[in-house]
């Protein structure tokens, strides 16, 4: 995925386009785990998912009970298989790193809510949002 001659949009062979979306995700029960390393461990591992799968990361960052993720994705993403990599891995990985401090805020394996927020954002009201995500 690459922008082509400063233009505000992607190419790719066939196609442009400019899809970018705005994630929210909240930790289970909005206990304020996501501070010190835990929160680099989960922002480094949401980089690399979303690098991985061809996206591109313009913002991230939150608060310790939940995150905002402002990034650009390619056509063929899919978007709930996205989610649900970057819950199972920030968990799995702050999990196994970090036992000690998350045991003291859940006595199961819980990291994240079920529950999401994702929605589109417009090349005009991206500004907003990434000035939003980055004063949190």
């Amino acid at each position: 995925m690459q922008k082509k001659q400063n233009r505000p949009y992607y190419t790719n062979r066939h196609s442009c386009f400019l899809l970018s979306y705005h994630l929210v995700l909240v930790t289970k029960y909005r206990k304020p785990v996501l501070t010190d390393n835990i929160r680099d461990t989960v922002f480094r591992t949401i980089g690399n998912i979303l690098n991985e799968r061809n996206c591109i990361l313009l913002e991230i960052n939150g608060e310790p009970d939940h995150l905002h993720v402002l990034f650009d994705a390619p056509p063929e993403i899919n978007l709930l298989d996205l989610v649900r990599v970057i819950k199972t891995k920030t968990s799995r990985f702050s999990r196994r790193d970090y036992p000690d401090i998350l045991n003291n805020y859940y006595r199961k394996p819980y990291f994240w809510s079920d529950s999401y927020f994702i929605g589109s954002v417009g090349l005009n009201t991206k500004d907003i949002v990434t000035d939003y995500i980055r004063n949190q």
